[in-house]
């Protein structure tokens, strides 16, 4: 058992939508980063937390997989294609650790496939660009409070 520390779900919202947000381009942020096996141990994968930060899904989790180490060199070479994309990006041409990676913004275009176990459609990161200081990506919004900047906006 766990103690829940006096929590009252009558103070909090509840969640009601997990479905995958549509395909589209959003700014977004890597929050956070880790390296794992894969499942049958031969390789491993840099798995990526990103939020969105902006439009109606501001908020939400997109999670992305790199194989950086596997059997297959044509997997890598992928893996290691998506990560130029990504440091291209946010501007890291050579980072030591993918923490350096972390709360930079750029542009991720995210589609939708079918899971293999049950068919329901999941979001998928189809490729990374960078912010463009002109025109938003689509499914995100330019307005801010009057006066301010967002942190990836100030110079």
């Amino acid at each position: 058992m766990a103690h829940l520390n006096g929590f009252d779900a009558n103070e909090v919202e509840p969640n009601t939508n997990f479905d995958p947000i549509p395909a589209g381009k959003y700014l977004a942020i890597i929050v956070a980063s880790e390296i794992k096996p894969t499942r049958n141990g031969k390789g491993e994968y840099l798995q990526l937390e990103l939020d969105i930060l902006d439009g109606p899904h501001k908020g939400r989790k997109i999670w992305d997989r790199l194989v950086i180490k596997h059997p297959s060199e044509q997997t890598v070479k992928i893996a290691r294609a998506t990560l130029s994309s990504i440091c291209r990006a946010v501007g890291v041409m050579a980072p030591r650790d993918s923490a350096e990676l972390h709360n930079l913004p750029l542009v991720v275009s995210v589609g939708l496939k079918k899971r293999e176990d049950t068919g329901e459609l999941t979001n998928t990161v189809k490729g990374y660009a960078k912010r463009d200081s002109g025109a938003a990506p689509a499914g995100t919004t330019t307005a801010n409070a009057p006066g301010s900047t967002p942190p990836w906006g100030r110079k």
